[in-house]
């Protein structure tokens, strides 16, 4: 699906779910979720995600950019804390950087449980231990809506390959897409301006 799709839809469960997750409802959390919501999609040169990170968008920047950062990552790691997450962040910066768009790491169970370990660190780090259920949720929402795409997504990557997508998948970008996706967002919107005024921040 689209970026400003994932973006709705994340925000949207978040206020579905935020009195069933640890800490109360923030906006701050909400703004987790959206994040999260766009991180698979850190693989896309193109993405909404790397339209702000990216000085040239295509994939020979995009795959410098995150190998780079992932050998930063586990040089940091190596000089100044050995921490698996950080390890697993670093790994998984390469991986990214090699890998092109839903056919590696970021759209798989895999890559679920790597950001949601990574958050987990982090939460603790800075006294925010709800982060990891924030992280999962988002992430989790752009994995559901990008199975409902003819693409697919190889949930299982890298045991296997094959793209799992249901039944019945639209096309992205396709009229029919875009209508679909307009419906979900709409439906998105409206409940999201129906809930927030009893949300309690």
């Amino acid at each position: 699906m689209e970026g400003k799709t994932h973006a709705i839809v994340g925000a949207a469960s978040y206020v579905a779910l935020a009195n069933k997750l640890p800490g109360k409802f923030s906006f701050l959390g909400m703004f987790i979720v959206v994040f999260a919501a766009l991180l698979p999609d850190i693989d896309h040169p193109k993405s909404l995600f790397n339209k702000y990170i990216l000085p040239i968008k295509n994939k020979t920047t995009k795959m410098i950019l995150y190998f780079s950062l992932g050998v930063l990552v586990l040089w940091f790691d190596y000089l100044y804390t050995n921490e698996k997450a950080l390890k697993a962040l670093g790994i998984s910066f390469i991986f990214i950087g090699i890998s092109s768009h839903r056919n590696g790491l970021t759209h798989s169970l895999i890559g679920l449980w790597v950001f949601g370990f990574v958050s987990e660190y982090f939460g603790k780090t800075f006294g925010m231990p709800q982060i990891k259920y924030y992280v999962i949720l988002g992430y989790s929402t752009h994995l559901i809506c990008d199975s409902m795409t003819k693409m697919g997504l190889p949930l299982f990557y890298p045991f296997l390959r094959k793209k799992i997508k249901l039944p019945l998948a639209f096309k992205v970008g396709s009229k029919t897409g875009k209508f679909i996706e307009g419906i979900i967002s709409t439906l998105a919107l409206v409940y999201m301006v129906y809930m927030l005024p009893s949300m309690h921040v």
